[in-house]
């Protein structure tokens, strides 16, 4: 049994993507997989998605592009997720509900609801949350957190290309070592950069553990993270 009821898991645009696909198919089911070994476990899971495989803003606005323009063409590619991954969901009869940071029409999606997540979670159903915080200038760690405030997780799960946190660039120094767990103090000490600055001071404030680990590898590390193994870096109080 999960010492975690429920939880928020920020993935990144870019692991849904392959060399071939911007979308890619294959990783979709396997996300899936994992949604459905956390649903297993009794944990209400909510999501939220990048959008940086589709469109970055902040790396157009460096070129000149208005940073605002960027930003929300940047929110409307985590929809394009959302929807991917909602779709796969239901090819495997998993209930899934999108909700919009800011209103879309035709039935995309719904608007952004507090109450009505929270509810939709109870139930069983898994909500993903897209379009960021439904303003500009903020990271989608900022959204992320702000909707695990909301609805109540007590984690943020933090899906990264690696396994936790380390003392340096594991790519680059092969003598960096991994840490178990960090406080919140320890980690501003270390200058580590877990999440943008909002997003850190948030997660600090309302006591919500910050959990970093590599996903895609090895499917089963969320499972068996929440079942207690000893597995990527916990960050709390």
């Amino acid at each position: 049994m999960s010492k975690y009821k429920r939880i928020l898991l920020k993935l990144s645009g870019e692991a849904l993507a392959s060399s071939e696909n911007t979308v890619d198919p294959v990783t979709l089911e396997k996300v899936v997989g994992i949604i459905k070994s956390v649903k297993d476990q009794g944990v209400e899971v909510g999501i939220v998605v990048g959008g940086g495989n589709i469109f970055r803003g902040a790396a157009l606005a460096e070129s000149g592009m208005n940073r605002v323009t960027g930003d929300h063409m940047g929110m409307l590619a985590t929809v394009m997720n959302a929807l991917a991954i909602s779709d796969s969901c239901r090819k495997n009869d998993v209930d899934v509900l999108v909700m919009s940071g800011f209103p879309i029409g035709g039935g995309v999606c719904e608007p952004m609801d507090h109450n009505k997540a929270k509810k939709a979670l109870s139930e069983g159903t898994v909500v993903i949350f897209s379009a960021g915080t439904g303003a500009p200038c903020f990271t989608t760690d900022t959204g992320a957190t702000l909707r695990a405030i909301e609805i109540g997780a007590q984690a943020v799960f933090k899906a990264t290309k690696v396994d936790g946190v380390y003392t340096a660039d594991p790519m680059k120094d092969p003598s960096a070592t991994r840490y178990d767990t960090l406080s919140f103090d320890e980690a501003i000490e270390k200058n580590l950069q877990i999440m943008d600055t909002s997003a850190f001071a948030m997660c600090r404030e309302h006591n919500l553990e910050i959990c970093v680990f590599s996903m895609l590898e090895d499917t089963n590390t969320l499972s068996n993270i929440l079942k207690g193994n000893p597995l990527g870096t916990i960050v709390r109080n």
